[in-house]
């Protein structure tokens, strides 16, 4: 059964593709070729640009702007007013003065991995990739990759540490080894990254 909710004041094109479960709040503006999975939820007067992929069970806040080529993976959250932005050299004009078209400029993406979160008010400039389980804490500028399970913040944005998938901060008992407070599951540290301690479930 068909369980979409869309509401009379959204904007959906008719080539953009919304998953069952899936809801798109007032205001809101999902461009042609856009694809969202099952089970999202689009706030009021948030944009999902051209071609932009959501996966599943994603959750973008009231507000947000994410433009195109940028993708998220199952489990994303998009706070308030996060930006995705997708132009590395932006200008209206080109040297000679005149207007810039779509032809004059090259598009490049924000890509956020499995269950990460981005916080409200955040700037992640494009090209750039968010790992999964990551957070970007809120106000922050994002400039370079993130790792997985990595907690940044800041303008430009720092890693702070580390998180588990329930978002809270992992605790380190002997150096290089990590554990979720709220799950229990261990990880080890190498060469700057994350990684479930063997024998422990993913």
């Amino acid at each position: 059964m068909n369980s979409i909710r869309i509401v009379d004041s959204a904007e959906v094109h008719e080539r953009a593709s919304v998953g069952d479960g899936s809801s798109i709040w007032h205001l809101a503006q999902v461009r042609e070729d856009a694809s969202l999975g099952e089970n999202c939820v689009v706030g009021r007067g948030a944009y999902i640009g051209s071609g932009v992929t959501l996966g599943d069970n994603c959750k973008v806040q009231n507000y947000a702007l994410l433009y195109e080529p940028a993708t998220l993976a199952d489990g994303v959250f998009v706070g308030p007013a996060v930006v995705l932005t997708n132009d590395t050299y932006p200008r209206a004009i080109n040297p000679d003065g005149s207007i810039k078209s779509a032809s004059d400029w090259e598009a490049t993406g924000v890509h956020i991995g499995k269950g990460a979160a981005i916080g409200a008010r955040s700037v992640c400039v494009a090209p750039v990739t968010i790992g999964a389980w990551a957070l970007v804490a809120a106000g922050s500028v994002v400039t370079k990759d993130v790792p997985d399970h990595a907690l940044v913040a800041g303008v430009p944005a720092r890693q702070l540490g580390w998180v588990g998938r329930t978002g809270h901060r992992l605790t380190e008992g002997e150096p290089g080894h990590f554990t979720c407070p709220d799950t229990g599951e261990q990880f080890i540290e190498t060469d700057g990254r994350l990684a479930v301690k063997e024998g422990e479930q993913p």
